[in-house]
């Protein structure tokens, strides 16, 4: 096990992770503030996600051509001038939607390599029996982010406005690339081939439908997403409001955050022989805030409900991660790991203007109570395949991980 490497590179994505966790709320209050428009925040938001969602297979070749490590180094320093530009615009009073977009656009091309990089350099830092709780702590810093940056990036708003908000995100980039610099370039990654991208990307769809538990999950998350995240981000705070106010969905959305962190926390120690087949039943507790929205219960329940849903889906996700990292092989990880990220997101969007009209033909109330059905046994179907149920876990020895030694080696606290 490289132990002081994953140590370089879990300081890395903590910093990244803060940083990209306080970013959306700055670039929202930003554009809002420069433009005053509300088409101009959804051009914004849009030209970010589409080439992160048409870029995923050619990043997921890359990745598995190419040194991982740099291609981690490079597009977290492009991240930090993109970032960095969008921040330089809104500081001199210079906003142009045009020039914000088309560093957003390229912010999100940057994405689209990252994200298999991530998926495919964690194996190769750490033992294949301490895969989950590498996966642990990765996610712990993940959740952690995800509570502690949206409000650090609305006091930083409020107190010296978005631009320096902005400029820490770029910052955090940039911290990010150094310590990520300081892994070692990678050695198992086919940098010999002489196969041309296409041909990868045709080579990562043959191996992906080849594993029958990864496309069956897969299909699984596609269809949770589409049924149950637009919903949830759409009618979720419509029907919060209307049953117990809107300061109810701040506590709703805190509960699972909470219960992420808290759940990621608890993996570290769990010891399971089959986490595919535990993650796959977890990921049905997703559901239960839908639930209980449907059937028009007060706050206590949906708080409590939201609670155990982050309990459940920080389970399915280090679940998920760790079986790909132990049962896909190396020189194809990223490129499977592509194809399971966009067949996943691209049902975000769809959901997303689908619950609208659906919602206004037959009720706000009765799609949130479908809406949750249609996940729960989306994520319980897929255990009816042997692939996905028998599944081995390698367990893990009781080492630690990481030693209490100085550095970022444990979240106290994207």
């Amino acid at each position: 096990m490289r132990q002081t490497e994953f140590r370089w590179f879990f300081a890395g994505r903590l910093v990244s992770l803060l940083g990209s966790s306080m970013a959306p709320v700055a670039l929202a209050f930003a554009v809002l503030d420069a433009s005053g428009s509300v088409h101009d925040l959804g051009i914004v938001l849009a030209v970010h996600m589409l080439p992160l969602l048409a870029l995923l297979l050619v990043g997921g070749a890359v990745a598995d051509r190419f040194s991982r490590r740099t291609v981690l180094v490079a597009a977290h320093l492009g991240s930090a001038l993109t970032q960095g530009g969008v921040a330089a615009l809104l500081l001199t009073g210079h906003y142009s939607l045009v020039l914000v977009a088309v560093l957003e656009f390229l912010n999100g091309v940057l994405a689209s390599f990252a994200t298999p990089a991530l998926r495919g350099v964690v194996p190769q830092l750490v033992d294949k029996t301490l895969l989950r709780q590498a996966n642990s702590l990765l996610g712990s810093a993940r959740n952690a982010t995800k509570i502690l940056g949206p409000s650090l990036s609305g006091v930083l708003v409020v107190a010296v406005g978005s631009g320096p908000a902005i400029a820490f995100d770029a910052f955090t980039y940039l911290l990010a690339t150094g310590f990520l610099a300081r892994l070692a370039p990678a050695t198992d990654t086919n940098t010999h081939r002489r196969t041309t991208v296409v041909a990868d990307i045709r080579d990562g769809w043959t191996e992906f439908r080849h594993i029958p538990w990864v496309w069956v999950g897969t299909v699984s998350f596609c269809l949770m997403n589409l049924a149950q995240t637009g919903t949830w981000q759409i009618l979720g705070p419509q029907l919060t409001r209307q049953i117990s106010g809107e300061a109810t969905w701040g506590f709703v959305l805190s509960a699972r955050g909470v219960g992420l962190l808290v759940s990621s926390l608890l993996m570290y120690r769990l010891m399971v022989k089959h986490l595919l087949r535990l993650g796959q039943l977890a990921s049905a507790l997703a559901a239960l805030p839908l639930l209980v929205l449907g059937a028009h219960l007060r706050a206590p329940w949906l708080i409590a409900a939201a609670f155990i849903a982050g309990l459940g889906s920080s389970v399915t996700a280090i679940g998920w991660d760790t079986s790909l990292q132990e049962h896909v092989p190396a020189h194809v990880l990223s490129r499977v790991a592509s194809y399971d990220d966009l067949l996943s997101y691209i049902a975000i969007p769809i959901g997303q203007l689908s619950v609208g009209p659906l919602a206004q033909a037959f009720g706000s109330f009765r799609i949130a109570t479908a809406a949750g059905i249609v996940a729960a046994a989306a994520a319980v179907i897929p255990l009816a395949s042997t692939a996905v149920r028998q599944l081995p876990h390698a367990q893990t020895h009781h080492t630690e991980l990481v030693s209490p030694a100085p550095g970022p080696t444990h979240v106290t606290g994207s």
